[in-house]
């Protein structure tokens, strides 16, 4: 399955700062070139009041504070640039801000032109930025600082980019809705949440629905059921399927198709599964290939009911503008031979489309098989090794009502070797000291994983979220 999900794009409101008795032609001029780069930016559309709703498209009073709110309101923004384009008024920047104070702020200012012929200074943006930042300050509402820079520079456009990210982070992670699909296991009380710390600091919900109620749904779905032929085609063309019954197809394809309708009816970004205890009793298959064909469709999926583990694959998602799915993992093991490399595993559970080139999707029964249970009761599991480089790896937990987030970033080693479940062995900077700040910082066993370099996006969103960086 190739990840379905297009580039999202986020709305950002645009407040370019003026302050008179300054050079006006050079606050309309940097406006101007301040747009011309923010076109550039293909993931975001700006939204910045014209020259018919404010004098020149400025903002200098307060009159064009509350139009300028009224304006990004109505456009429904998820995030706001301050930006100084001379000294910069701070009254009506502050209101603009205090207005939106629940949304992510970057503040930026410009660079100063050349004197005027009278040796005047054009902008005073260097001074004014810091009226802005220590009001932001003082009002306690949290920010992001881009600089002194002029628009062209690739600072600027980095700066940018990073918070256009942290925009679309912060607007699925607030009010997000978490499915809970059965009771963790008993065993795993690394698993468990605070739901009302969720609440209380992000306005979360977890929507709990019982195994019984999945699967007799599940159930009774025909066969023939053009939706469920549709799944068990898509499968097909992925997966080799060769090691499992017809019969388990059918179920993989039912349940993939009921706890897909369950995210869509309940306007839920993911879910934490009760997998290979339960599940597999109730159900007779294992879920887990069915976890990872959810998790590329967008809804993330985490093993073992591990609600901070779905949240944590959510800010990950939300980091790549939802273009790049996540792995949840195990850290299972040190390699045996390479120095600063460890398996990220999991028994089956990683979305197709992250295998490696050449590497084939494997159904297969569970990799890991309890004595207690019928291995006929173990298919559905998508085994293969991921894809080549750069990753993130990350883990939310909370603790006494606070939450913090560990961020790393590693590489994914190709390797000639066959095993069991989803897997990578990946290679970090320092393995030991990682994994004593796992240990020493309270950090659980599970964490997800995704393809590229997000560490900056999320620690920024984080810092603005309230979640403390425990970055290694």
């Amino acid at each position: 399955m190739s990840h379905k999900k297009s580039l999202e794009k986020i709305k950002v409101g645009f407040v370019p700062c003026h302050r008179e008795p300054f050079d006006e032609k050079w606050a309309v001029e940097m406006r101007s070139r301040c747009l011309r780069a923010l076109s550039k930016i293909e993931e975001m559309i700006t939204v910045v009041p014209d020259e018919e709703l404010t004098k020149n498209g400025l903002v200098r009073d307060d009159s064009d504070a509350e139009k300028v709110i009224k304006l990004f309101r109505e456009e429904g923004v998820d995030g706001i640039i301050i930006g100084t384009m001379t000294f910069g008024d701070e009254v009506s920047a502050l209101s603009i801000a205090s207005a939106f104070s629940e949304k992510p702020i970057l503040l930026f200012g410009t660079k100063e032109g050349a004197f005027t012929p009278d040796g005047n200074r054009r902008s005073d943006s260097f001074c004014g930025t810091i009226s802005i930042s220590s009001g932001l300050y003082r009002r306690n509402i949290p920010f992001l600082f881009a600089g002194i820079i002029f628009p062209e520079e690739e600072a600027f456009l980095e700066a940018v980019r990073n918070f256009v990210r942290v925009c679309s982070i912060i607007k699925g992670f607030i009010g997000a809705r978490i499915g809970l699909v059965g009771p963790r296991p008993e065993r795993f009380q690394t698993c468990i949440c605070n739901e009302d710390a969720m609440i209380e600091n992000f306005d979360q919900s977890v929507i709990p629905v019982s195994l019984l109620d999945i699967t007799e749904e599940a159930n009774r779905l025909d066969d023939d059921d053009p939706e469920v032929q549709e799944v068990i085609n898509g499968m097909k063309e992925e997966a080799d399927l060769s090691e499992v019954n017809e019969e388990a197809v059918k179920k993989m394809a039912k349940l993939e198709l009921v706890l897909k309708r369950f995210a869509e009816e309940r306007n839920l970004s993911g879910m934490g599964i009760q997998c290979w205890t339960a599940m597999q009793e109730i159900y007779g298959i294992s879920p887990c290939y069915v976890m990872g064909r959810l998790t590329d469709q967008g809804i993330m999926a985490s093993c073992e009911v591990d609600i901070y583990g779905a949240l944590t694959m959510l800010i990950q998602y939300l980091a790549s503008l939802k273009t790049t799915p996540p792995h949840f993992i195990d850290w299972t093991i040190k390699h045996q031979e390479k120095d600063n490399v460890f398996l990220a595993w999991h028994c089956g559970n990683a979305p197709p489309s992250l295998a490696c080139e050449g590497c084939k999707i494997r159904i297969r029964e569970h990799s890991i098989i309890s004595a207690a249970i019928d291995k006929e009761k173990c298919m559905g599991t998508a085994e293969f090794q991921l894809k080549p480089g750069v990753v993130t790896i990350c883990r939310l937990i909370e603790h006494d009502g606070e939450f913090k987030m560990l961020i790393t970033r590693g590489e994914i080693e190709k390797s000639d070797q066959e095993l069991r479940g989803s897997w990578s062995w990946v290679k970090v900077q320092d393995l030991d000291l990682l994994y004593r700040v796992i240990v020493e910082e309270g950090f659980t066993h599970h964490a997800s994983m995704i393809h590229g370099d997000y560490t900056k996006p999320i620690a920024d969103a984080c810092k603005l979220l309230g979640i403390e960086v425990v970055q290694v």
